[in-house]
């Protein structure tokens, strides 16, 4: 095989720095206004019970609009769909920015997750599409999944930054030179093959059904944290989301032109990676938000170095996605640097259950944080690049969403279950260990329960882990060689073959 595909793009690296730039943009912003959320209540007047809004209303529409964002892009071309991402998601951060009180912020996040749904799918399917040979996709999709990966952390540091030496707003602000700079460097360099659009017409029905199931499912899980699994809004919304599901699934079998071609998720491969991505999803969380909560609350760290404690897991996420698997990815099958590298990261949580309120952060959290790193970067590049692996052009789009739409449901699962759990295992160390002696210092009592539910959680959080480790074994069965050159698989031909099978080795 040449190591260049005969029409590959050659401006394709500089392109991947910008889409680099704007999927930074897009992960980070997911957890840096975690960070800056308590100084924006206080200065908005946020309720308490209204504060969680600010997190909701943009996982409502980000989650909601994937697989809707990915199909514009396939049908609207990608370069123009990712440039129209950029610069609306700029503008609804502005917004937040220069918000004057609670609906200005709430709807600004809303409008995020709008255009982040356009973004987020558009950026990914450009990869595939514009790398199409095996080396040259490994170290690109090695790239994208550090980024993919690490920017939640980055957006603790930044997070951190912006809460103790500036001002909350500016969370939202620093997106708009992410966002002018992306957008300038992709209509400059970004050109997307040929053929590679599908103009067929859009599947209405399947829109509104994945949207609103999507949705009920997100909104039933942030219910579920709120008012508790058995409460008839949270059961409601869970019902709601499985008959509105079932129906997308039934018209997608039907219709001509489907939102969500059935082909894209029941592909063995593509299906096992999707899976495995949202199961990681929900393990991930389970690592920011318990050990940020310990880091600020029970040992004391500054929003800063809270966010820099998380510094030498982004670097060996970096090394294991750019140099193990992209490296080994063109020589390893998939599925055995998937599988060890989520179980490397279930057994760093496993060692960080041992916490408790003098642990050392050199000896019993920095292993824990470097193997975690490095066995998520390790998993996370061969599964970002299989998930779009083989599938035809036209479908990139869409192949790309469920990427993003498998973790972001995902991550609403894990904060909510993870959530649940570490509440539920808290109360009942307090009750249990309520002796008149404990009463006498309750404060102590207090940080010790909040470390056990904390535990108690991570232990699930390593558990869930290795489950999507024996996934990632199980039903990823991909070979390197086998199914040629990645998306390009049918080139421009396949654009018009309606009817072709997508090129994935079985």
């Amino acid at each position: 095989m040449p190591h260049t595909a005969p029409h590959a793009d050659p401006r394709r690296w500089k392109a991947l720095v910008f889409i680099a730039l704007a999927q930074l943009m897009v992960v980070l912003d997911a957890t840096i206004v975690n960070i800056a959320l308590p100084s924006a209540q206080t200065d908005l007047g946020i309720s308490d019970g209204n504060r969680q809004w600010v997190i909701t209303a943009y996982a409502l529409a980000f989650g909601g609009l994937l697989l809707f964002g990915g199909r514009v892009s396939d049908m609207w071309g990608r370069k123009r769909t990712f440039v129209t991402g950029l610069i609306g998601f700029a503008a609804a951060s502005a917004i937040g920015g220069a918000a004057v009180n609670t609906p200005m912020l709430m709807g600004a996040r809303a409008l995020q997750g709008v255009f982040g749904a356009l973004l987020a799918p558009a950026a990914l399917s450009l990869l595939a599409v514009m790398f199409t040979e095996a080396k040259e996709r490994a170290k690109a999709f090695g790239i994208f999944g550090a980024i993919a990966g690490g920017g939640g952390a980055v957006g603790l540091i930044l997070g951190g930054v912006f809460t103790e030496y500036m001002n909350w707003r500016w969370t939202f602000f620093v997106n708009i030179p992410f966002a002018i700079v992306a957008a300038t460097g992709a209509i400059a360099v970004v050109r997307e093959p040929a053929g590679s659009r599908n103009s067929a017409r859009l599947d209405v029905p399947g829109v509104i059904l994945a949207t609103l199931g999507l949705v009920s499912l997100v909104y039933g899980f942030t219910r579920a944290e709120t008012d508790g699994w058995t409460a008839g809004a949270t059961i409601g919304f869970f019902i709601a989301a499985v008959a509105l599901l079932g129906a997308f699934v039934a018209v997608e079998s039907r219709v001509k032109a489907p939102l969500l071609p059935l082909r894209v998720v029941t592909d063995r491969n593509r299906g096992g990676v999707y899976a495995a991505l949202g199961l990681a999803a929900i393990g991930m969380f389970g690592l920011f938000l318990f050990l940020t909560y310990y880091l600020q609350v029970t040992r004391g760290y500054s929003p800063v170095k809270t966010g820099l404690s998380f510094l030498p897991m982004i670097a060996t996420m970096i090394t294991g996605s750019t140099q193990v698997g992209a490296r080994l990815m063109t020589r390893v099958p998939p599925r055995w640097l998937m599988g060890p590298g989520f179980l490397l990261a279930a057994l760093g949580m496993v060692l960080l259950t041992r916490i408790d309120l003098n642990t050392s952060y050199t000896t019993g959290i920095l292993p824990s944080l470097l193997m975690m790193g490095l066995g998520m970067g390790t998993a996370f590049m061969p599964a970002m690049s299989l998930a779009t692996h083989g599938v035809q052009p036209r479908d990139a789009g869409v192949a790309s969403a469920m990427v993003n739409t498998s973790q972001q449901v995902g991550g609403a699962i894990g904060t909510a279950l993870l959530n649940t759990i570490a509440a539920s295992a808290t109360t009942d160390y307090l009750k249990s260990h309520m002796t008149p002696a404990a009463a006498a210092n309750p404060k102590l009592l207090q940080f010790q329960s909040a470390v056990h539910g904390y535990t108690t959680a991570i232990w699930w959080a390593a558990g869930i882990l290795t489950l999507s480790a024996l996934i990632a074994l199980t039903f990823v069965n991909h070979r390197p060689g086998n199914g040629g050159s990645a998306a390009a698989s049918g080139g421009a031909d396949s654009a018009a073959a309606e009817d072709a099978v997508p090129v994935m080795a079985h």
